[in-house]
């Protein structure tokens, strides 16, 4: 929690900062140190995980938790799993390649190099 001071140096909280994130939804995306890539499908501003989670992590590789984490259809050359991946471990998949994770199509309805484009959702 970030406290900031008045004029008469009494401090009161403030909100956390919170960055904008780097990716969006739809956006194809490659792991910085792992063999897999994936398409966004959720972004969360900060880490909104598990700390069981969280420490299961080695520590030397370990994220902070202060960055937006984004929600994966993920695939790597033996299988499609669903991933949540700090932003400080992604880079953009230059391939212009779709993801062939099965549950894409559920999602997104189109693909332009690089991106997909989310399907309309439909709501009560």
């Amino acid at each position: 929690m970030n406290v900031q001071r008045d004029a008469s140096g009494a401090g009161r909280q403030s909100s956390p900062i919170i960055r904008e994130a780097k990716f969006a939804i739809g956006d194809v995306v490659r792991h910085r140190v792992f063999p897999f890539r994936g398409v966004i499908f959720d972004v969360d501003p900060t880490f909104n995980n598990t700390e069981e989670w969280w420490l299961s992590i080695p520590e030397h590789v370990r994220p902070r938790k202060d960055q937006p984490f984004y929600h994966l259809l993920a695939e790597n050359d033996e299988s499609s799993y669903v991933a949540y991946v700090s932003e400080q471990n992604l880079l953009v998949d230059e391939t212009g390649e779709p993801v062939g994770h099965p549950q894409a199509p559920e999602i997104f309805e189109a693909f332009e190099p690089g991106r997909y484009k989310l399907r309309p959702r439909v709501s009560n």
